[in-house]
């Protein structure tokens, strides 16, 4: 393929969910690309699955990358990095960890060349880690942060703004600093919450976790994560992480205070107000694509059999709308389900009268 940007070869070093994903994206565009990992395992499924080949033993000229692209756990991303900055002179070296400012210091403090190297972080990722979770499409449309420092410009550094591009990714620039604070707020804090609501459910009856319905399953989707993986990123990310949970804590405490007096003067309005700010904070996050809109919800009920749903989307799409997202829930106890269908506004009341025309019944709908 000839609408690439990106020129040189490229070298990736760890063969996991990543560094598989940004194979496949790029040998998708033509761009010769090398896979090594410590697991031989991996790079072989890597290879198989279509994201490079792997990288020879004994490097030859072949083998002499112009990018290197360290998709390893942040515990030993700095020492890979390091490694890579030595064993290649003339090459280009990024990563891909979650937490940028602890791994430049690591890198300063060896005396790593680091005027060759820009940490990078994409904010893309599944739950389920490895190579046979990796999807070409992984980072189409997502951030991709570019953590730049005093060491190196931009300009040496176009070769991973392009690798980047490519993918088809949106490059972002900020300072190490700014990348992990911003982070702590939307990713780490998040997972921890997360978790922290699923451990409470360790706890719960039988008869309660039964009736858990959509709200449950979306506060704990990312709960399962890999606890190693994420012991690594808190504690490498610890002060903004933990600045932001003293906030929560704070709300946590006015909200305890509040439901064990709740006749008490103020109360409710402490709860009002809690509630107020959580729905301007949901409204502050970037819809689909970046834009900044609200969706029609339409519920649509289903019948909890085998091709319902697929019947649904086909007809949805033979209305000519598109579905800017779907969530699906099942009532406790009873043989159907719901389909919560986002949709433009403008098509919220066409789609409605079309589907109860065909004979869906819609519970609900309405603006988000």
């Amino acid at each position: 393929m000839t609408d690439r940007r990106l020129q040189s070869s490229v070298r990736i070093v760890g063969a996991g969910l990543l560094g598989t994903s940004i194979g496949l994206a790029l040998t998708e565009k033509g761009v010769d690309v090398t896979l090594d990992d410590l697991s031989p395992t991996a790079v072989k499924l890597a290879v198989d699955y279509g994201a490079g080949r792997a990288a020879s033993a004994n490097r030859g000229e072949h083998d002499q990358p112009g990018l290197i692209v360290v998709c390893v756990p942040p515990d030993v991303t700095a020492v890979t990095v390091a490694g890579e900055l030595t064993a290649h002179p003339d090459a280009l070296v990024t990563d891909v960890a979650s937490v940028k400012q602890s791994v430049l210091r690591e890198l300063i403090a060896m005396g790593a060349d680091v005027s060759r190297y820009l940490g990078t972080h994409p904010m893309a990722g599944r739950e389920r880690g490895g190579p046979i979770s990796a999807r070409s499409d992984m980072f189409v449309g997502r951030p991709w942060v570019l953590a730049g420092h005093d060491g190196i410009t931009y300009s040496r550094a176009g070769a991973i703004e392009d690798l980047i591009l490519d993918v088809g990714a949106v490059p972002i620039e900020m300072s190490v600093a700014d990348h992990d604070a911003s982070v702590a707020m939307v990713s780490h804090v998040p997972q921890l919450v997360a978790t922290m609501m699923a451990a409470r459910l360790t706890g719960a009856t039988n008869g309660a976790v039964g009736l858990a319905g959509q709200g449950l399953r979306d506060v704990t989707r990312i709960a399962s994560s890999d606890p190693g993986l994420w012991v690594q990123i808190l504690a490498a990310n610890a002060a903004p992480v933990a600045e932001i949970l003293r906030g929560l804590r704070d709300d946590v405490d006015s909200a305890i205070e509040a439901l064990e007096h709740p006749d008490a003067p103020g109360a409710r309005r402490t709860i009002a107000d809690l509630m107020g700010a959580g729905n301007a904070g949901v409204a502050r996050i970037p819809g689909k694509h970046g834009q900044d809109r609200r969706y029609a919800t339409l519920v649509v009920m289903i019948d909890d059999t085998p091709g319902q749903l697929a019947r649904l989307l086909t007809e949805i799409g033979e209305l000519g709308v598109n579905m800017e997202d779907l969530r699906l829930e099942h009532s406790p106890g009873a043989p159907v389900g719901f389909a919560e269908v986002s949709v433009v506004p403008e098509a919220e009341q066409r789609l409605v009268t079309e589907l109860e025309a065909r004979g869906w019944k819609i519970a609900a709908a309405g603006t988000d």
